[in-house]
This record gives C-alpha cells, sequence and structure tokens, in this order.
C-alpha cells in the first residue's frame, strides 16, 4: 500500500520527494523566494511616477519615456515564455540565482545610465533576468506544498505580486522627489544580494527535478532555437507596434504594417512548430485545455488592468492636478492596505469555494473601480482617486489567487514550469498592451473630444462670447489693464477647454478598462469545478476504475483519515 500511495502522490501531482523545502519549513521558503518576487514586480511599476523626471533628466518627450516600462515588460515576457525549459535544464536554483543575479547587475547600471538608450537596453537585460524568476518561484512553492496548502502558499507569494505593484509609485515617488531617479533602480542592488544569500542557503534542488533534468539531459539537450526565435521576433514586433502606433500614424506607416505583418506571422508560425516538438519550448498543448486557457485570459485581462491603471493614475493626478511624485504614488498606497489584509483571506476561500465563482466577484469589483473612476472631474480630490485604487485592490486577490490556483488543477507535475511561464507571460503581455492600449486611446480621445468641443470656441458663439466678457471683466478686477485681461481670459478659456479635453479621454480610458473586466466575468465562467478536498488527489486511478474497500485498521494511507468509519473506498493502481 505504501507504493501504491507513492505512486498515486506522484500521478496527483505532488511528493515529497519535489520539495525544494528541504528541512526548512516551507512557509520560510515561500517567503524567501517572495523577496526577489516582489522585487522584480515592483519594478514593473516603480518607475512609473518617475517618467516625467527621467524625461527631464535625459532629454527626451515624456511619450518616449514609456519605453522605460514596455521594454521592459516584453524582454520579460519574452524570457517567461522559456523559463520554464531553461529551468528545467540548468536546474531551478541555479537558474533562479542567475536570473536575481542578472537582475541585481543590471539594476545597478540601470542607476548608472547616461542616455535613454542606454537606459532601455539595461531595463531590457533587467526584464531578461526577472522574467525567469517568475517560472522557477511558482513551481518551488508548487512542488514543495500539497495541493491542500498551496491556497495559503500563494497567498504569500500573491503579496508579492499584487501589492508590489500598488506600492512601486509611493516608493517611487518618494524616492525621486527626495533623491533622484536613479535610486528607483539602484534600491534592487542590496535586495538582490540578500535574495542570493538566503536562496543560496535555505532552498534545496528537489530530488524530483534533479531526475526530470537528468532525464532530459541523457536524451541529449535539444535546443528549440526556431521556436525561441519566433517568440522574441513575435512580441517584440508586438510591442514595436504598440509603442510606435501612435505616433507613426498607425498603419499608414509602412514600418508599422511590417513589424505588424512580422509579428503576425512569427506567432502563427510558432503554433504548428511548437505542437509538433517533442521538447517545446513553450508546451502549447496546454492553451488546449479548457482549464488553463481560461486562466490565461483572465490573467491577461488583470494584468492589462493592474499595470496600465498603476501607470495611468499617477500620470493623470501629475499632470492634470499637479500632484508631486510622491503624493501621486501615495494616492494609490491606501490599496496596498486592503491587499494584504485580504490576502490570507482569500487563501483560505480558495480551499472551500469554486475559483471561478472568486475570480467572477473579483472582477466585478474590479470593473466597479473602473466605472467610479469615470466620474472623474476637475474637482477630485485626493480620497476620490485613493477609493477608486482601494476597490480595484480589494478584487485583485479574488482574481490573482483563484487563477494561480486553478492553473495548475489538471496539469502533470512535469509540466508545472510550463504552466508558470505561461501564466505569467499573460500577466506581462497583458500589462504591456495595456499601457500602450491605454496611451492610444488616451491620444486618439484626445484628439476626438478637442475637435468636437473647439466647435463651441468660435468668437460667433453665444457661450464663449459671454464666457470671454465675464473672464475679462475678472481679470481687470485683479488689477489687469483692459487688453491684458482680454488675453488673459482667452489664455484661461483654453487652457480649460484643454482640461476638459483631457478629463473626457481619461474618462474614455476607464471605460475600456471596466469592459475588459466585465469580459474576465464570463471567461471565468467557463471554468470547471475542481476537487476542493484537495487530499483525495493523493490517490488516484491509473488502471482500473474499479473501487475497492479497504480495511482502515489494517493500512495506513498517506494523506488520509477514516474518520472514524470501518472502510473507506479508493481506487486501486
Amino acid at each position: 500500500m505504501t507504493d501504491t500511495t507513492q505512486d498515486g502522490a506522484s500521478a496527483g501531482g505532488w511528493s515529497p520527494e519535489r520539495s525544494a523545502a528541504g528541512g526548512h519549513n516551507p512557509y520560510l521558503i515561500a517567503f524567501v523566494v517572495s523577496i526577489a518576487t516582489f522585487m522584480e514586480v515592483l519594478d514593473t511599476t516603480i518607475a512609473n511616477v518617475a517618467l516625467r523626471h527621467i524625461a527631464g533628466g535625459l532629454a527626451v518627450g515624456i511619450d518616449e519615456s514609456t519605453y522605460v516600462i514596455t521594454s521592459y515588460l516584453v524582454a520579460n515576457a519574452i524570457v517567461l515564455s522559456i523559463s520554464g525549459w531553461l529551468s528545467t535544464v540548468i536546474g531551478r536554483k541555479r537558474f533562479y540565482m542567475i536570473c536575481v543575479a542578472t537582475f541585481t547587475i543590471s539594476s545597478l547600471l540601470c542607476g548608472f545610465a547616461w542616455n535613454l538608450q542606454s537606459l532601455v537596453l539595461f531595463r531590457i537585460l533587467q526584464g531578461l533576468g526577472g522574467g525567469g524568476m517568475a517560472t522557477s518561484e511558482q513551481a518551488i512553492l508548487a512542488d514543495s506544498f500539497p495541493p491542500e496548502k498551496r491556497g495559503q502558499a500563494f497567498a504569500i507569494y500573491g503579496v508579492a505580486v499584487v501589492v508590489a505593484p500598488v506600492i512601486g509609485p509611493t516608493l517611487g515617488g518618494w524616492i525621486t522627489d527626495t533623491y533622484s531617479w536613479h535610486w528607483v533602480f539602484l534600491i534592487n542592488v542590496p535586495m538582490g544580494l540578500l535574495s542570493l544569500f538566503l536562496v543560496g542557503r535555505l532552498v534545496k534542488e528537489p530530488s524530483g527535478a534533479e531526475e526530470e533534468r537528468e532525464k532530459l539531459l541523457s536524451k541529449g539537450v535539444q535546443v528549440d532555437y526556431i521556436g525561441f526565435a519566433l517568440v522574441a521576433i513575435g512580441l517584440g514586433s508586438l510591442e514595436y507596434v504598440l509603442d510606435e502606433g501612435q505616433r507613426n500614424d498607425w498603419f499608414g506607416s509602412n514600418m508599422i504594417i511590417f513589424f505588424a505583418v512580422l509579428s503576425a506571422v512569427s506567432l502563427l508560425a510558432l503554433i504548428p512548430w511548437e505542437l509538433t516538438r517533442e521538447e517545446p519550448i513553450i508546451d502549447l498543448r496546454l492553451l488546449g485545455r479548457r482549464q488553463f486557457a481560461a486562466c490565461f485570459l483572465v490573467m491577461l485581462g488583470t494584468g492589462a488592468v493592474l499595470i496600465s491603471t498603476t501607470q495611468i493614475l499617477p500620470q493623470l493626478l501629475q499632470t492634470e492636478l499637479n500632484y508631486t511624485a510622491l503624493l501621486a504614488g501615495l494616492a494609490l498606497s491606501p490599496g496596498g492596505i486592503a491587499t494584504l489584509m485580504l490576502m490570507p483571506v482569500v487563501g483560505r476561500l480558495v480551499s472551500t469555494v469554486q475559483p471561478k465563482y472568486l475570480i467572477m466577484f473579483g472582477a466585478t469589483v474590479v470593473a466597479f473601480s473602473m466605472w467610479h473612476l469615470t466620474g472623474l472631474n476637475g474637482d477630485i480630490t485626493y480620497g476620490y482617486a485613493a477609493l477608486a485604487r482601494v476597490f480595484l485592490a480589494i478584487g485583485l486577490p479574488f482574481l490573482f489567487l483563484p487563477v494561480t490556483t486553478a492553473s495548475y488543477d489538471g496539469v502533470p507535475s512535469d509540466k508545472t514550469n510550463q504552466a508558470s511561464a505561461l501564466i505569467n507571460v499573460a500577466r506581462n503581455i497583458g500589462g504591456s498592451m495595456g499601457v500602450a492600449l491605454a496611451q492610444t486611446v488616451l491620444a486618439q480621445r484626445q484628439q476626438f473630444h478637442q475637435s468636437r468641443l473647439i466647435e463651441h470656441a468660435a468668437p460667433s458663439d453665444l457661450g464663449y462670447q459671454q464666457t470671454i466678457d465675464a473672464m475679462t471683466r475678472y481679470f481687470q478686477a485683479q488689477g489687469s489693464n483692459p487688453s491684458d485681461a482680454a488675453a488673459q481670459a482667452i489664455a484661461w478659456v483654453g487652457k480649460t477647454l484643454q482640461q476638459q479635453v483631457d478629463f473626457l479621454a481619461y474618462i474614455d480610458v476607464f471605460w475600456m478598462l471596466a469592459i475588459i473586466a466585465v469580459l474576465m466575468i464570463p471567461t471565468a465562467a467557463v471554468l470547471r469545478p475542481i476537487d476542493l478536498g484537495a487530499p483525495a488527489r493523493g490517490i488516484r486511478p491509473r488502471h482500473s476504475l474499479r473501487a475497492e474497500r479497504i480495511d482502515c485498521d489494517a493500512v495506513s494511507v498517506d494523506g488520509f483519515e477514516c474518520g472514524g468509519h470501518p472502510a473507506r473506498t479508493i481506487f486501486p493502481t
């Protein structure tokens, strides 16, 4: 019966031999790997409130400075797509430490960047290092904890992934206002060194993972160079189209058309190529599973809303309401507290409530938070912006934790690396697309609303005349002479009109994000119910579906309790 249980455990997707905890408490390991997770995810957003300072310091436009965000995200996504395979070939612990070291060194280089080109180059290197960490971290957690405890384990990990983008702008704003934008990147260096030390001392290379690695290497390492090239070209070209499309008139530009076609051809060619490989760089068959595909799409939408709002809200507060970088970041900080409080609660709910219901609730809350922001105007208070972020932060744990947990349901243990990679690719690609889409919608709707409102700013318009007369008298009362007062009145009308244009465009962006959140609800509804009695996954049928009854007093079944009953039913191997 012991052999049966062990085999069943392996078949069920977990066994103690795959644990990275060794003799240490697995929750300690979860905390250790979450340090680097926090550092890496923090870097996807910490530079958001510093973009104006970076643009000024490097003498570039604010639109060009967004490359600092998107270049990191796309590099992150490219390496994420192959990190599962690299983790298996190199070894989880070794690969993880290489990624942390790469991230730390490139962070140091970012802090000393001398122009935009060098900063973007170092951010790409930083993204390559950071992208490889998430896969190893999630796979280590999935294998170090039995299924019934994964919800709480992912809650610890989820605090890092969800809270880091929330507090990133606050920390980035304080650093930027107090010191300079360079320190936004330099603070990663001590955290990276701490992570390397703790991982080296505490994390163990799972024997089960080592066996998989030796088995793979015994066949000879077959690198899927073509698959990797298709991923890199496809995602890189897509990011170029999203970043440069608005500035280059989209498909009115031959360069945009070229990269759009290149991206489409590469990503379409990737599908038959990877499906016919014996050792694919990305296991696209996982996306053929209804459960995993739905989780992938929900995470795509979650990344789009989370990352884009973390970028666009500070931009709104700084450019339209004249907030400092610190105040813009502080407006997001109450959401971090809400997320921290809800993470352990949702971690427990994952074990008792079907994930699809939690996800549908979370998506509804996120959609409500975006709808709340569509009511913004020039008189909104700090509390209005902070409350909107709190609503969003309440919904995020109900998305992130159930999606992460449900995505592993039915995935074989030797595919956990691949599953982790694809889920994280969804989050980062969603975030990158969300940022680019938000900026595009903002620019296009600004043009639209300006063309409409300017129709009422003609000298022949009665309302315009009355406004100019009223403001001229106001400025005269303030001491201006008649000619100066008239000029000031015209300037005031122009400034007010532009502010109205900007607010209307931001409202359209939040409507778009609300629609994305609403679409996640029916997507989550297709998720199939999972077995919430997680210990039952320890023993599974392999050859026969015929049930046998066993005497509880005669045998010991790991992970099961008879609960006072004389016998129970299991499936034999």
